[in-house]
């Protein structure tokens, strides 16, 4: 059988491991001491810790679903939770907040908003070029002062006009302004839609997911990969490991040093050195009992954007007697900023522990995506492919990084 390396055991890396692993012989290099990357957990004091946010899981590709209970028991597993997220401003309002207009208490702002939507519905608006035009071309300026640009703004740490859209696709709800006053007369939950509900596991939350899919597989914990060289049509790992193929699912910006002179890239180096990501903190609370899964924090004066529920997840997620929640940053804060923000925060929210990491957020620029294309296609000549968030730079969500990693397996395997 031939040989794959596959570099990282994040949801990436272990779904291309599992879907390989029967036609070659596979091994994961993972330089932590446990799978899952970005959807590791931990316990502290019997509490559930999503190191990063708070990951759950559905989808709508088939072939993700499927390929997903194809390891898991849905019934004895998983909890199935209704998504009941709301934006907190002054009061909480559900989300997404374009279908809970009505139950603003001012009136003349909803009659601000109607009148931006008529407006919309009216015009032919021209195209968005980047995020702030198309958050007012889709829900008008009244709602973009109130929630939008002061939210994402929070998490983007940039002018929303400098945000490109590409990486847009299948994030947000997309409703026009008509579905929008619809959905605020006829008041119906969405209830049948992907992102209405979401499978959560009984136990150990997504760190559960890693641990399984990690079973089968043969993985290298521990170990920092810095030397990937290709002699004669053969890979070589460390200078120890031979392989055939390699598939590369760590951060790319790390790719031209790994590299060195194997496959000329240095054309591509300087593009690959000015992305920019963000990082979180995440802080583990004890909070007061609430009904909600998010809860999105647009006030200016919170440094925190949203409070994510992971104690109404499962109940195996908090100590006996107490609720849970992890309460996110955009990039690094101290305890101090922490413990203030702690205490503007709905719900009483009590410190527990904290924890920040670097590379979260990746964020791309209007020809990031056309470069990695380019990229992937020189590297994939030689038999090496990359995936995952921040070796492809995406805004994956866990079942986008697995629906990726499928459609890699499918070309490997044609191959």
């Amino acid at each position: 059988m031939k040989k794959i390396a596959v570099i990282g055991a994040g949801i990436a890396g272990l779904t291309v491991a599992n879907l390989l692993n029967n036609q070659y012989q596979v091994k994961v290099f993972e330089q932590d001491e446990k799978p899952g990357g970005l959807i590791k957990c931990s316990r502290i004091d019997g509490n559930l810790y999503h190191v990063v946010g708070g990951h759950v899981f559905n989808s709508k590709r088939q072939d993700v679903l499927d390929l997903f209970w194809g390891f898991f028991d849905k019934e004895k597993e998983f909890n199935k939770n209704i998504r009941n997220a709301s934006v907190y401003m002054e009061k909480s309002i559900g989300y997404p907040i374009e279908d809970h207009l009505y139950q603003f208490d001012k009136s003349d702002v909803i009659k601000e908003i109607i009148h931006d939507l008529i407006k919309i519905s009216r015009l032919n608006s021209t195209k968005p070029t980047n995020f702030e035009e198309f958050l007012r071309n889709r829900f008008g300026d009244t709602l973009y002062q109130m929630y939008f640009k002061p939210y994402n703004e929070k998490i983007w740490k940039s002018d929303l006009k400098l945000i490109p859209l590409p990486w847009l696709e299948g994030k947000l709800p997309m409703p026009s302004a008509e579905e929008i006053i619809y959905n605020n007369i006829i008041r119906e939950q969405e209830t049948d839609m992907v992102h209405s509900f979401f499978y959560y596991p009984k136990q150990d939350g997504s760190q559960y997911l890693a641990n399984r899919l990690a079973e089968k597989i043969d993985i290298e914990y521990t170990t920092i990969v810095n030397v990937l060289a290709l002699n004669n049509g053969k890979w070589n790992v460390n200078g120890n490991y031979g392989c055939d193929v390699v598939v590369f699912t760590g951060n790319i910006k790390a790719l031209p040093n790994m590299l060195g002179s194997t496959i000329e890239i240095d054309s591509f180096a300087s593009d690959i050195s000015k992305l920019e990501s963000h990082g979180t903190t995440t802080v583990l609370c004890e909070i007061e009992p609430n009904p909600y899964s998010w809860i999105y924090l647009p006030d200016k004066t919170i440094g925190a954007h949203r409070i994510i529920c992971t104690g109404n997840f499962s109940e195996a997620n908090n100590r006996k007697g107490i609720k849970t929640a992890t309460i996110e940053f955009t990039d690094y804060v101290n305890r101090e900023i922490i413990f203030d923000n702690l205490k503007k925060i709905l719900y009483h929210p009590r410190y527990i522990a904290h924890n920040f990491t670097e590379c979260t957020y990746p964020v791309q620029e209007s020809n990031t995506r056309t470069m990695i294309c380019t990229l992937k296609k020189r590297l994939e000549r030689h038999g090496f492919y990359i995936v995952g968030r921040f070796a492809e730079w995406e805004y994956y969500n866990m079942d986008a990084a697995m629906g990726a990693a499928l459609d890699l397996s499918k070309l490997i395997l044609k191959r």
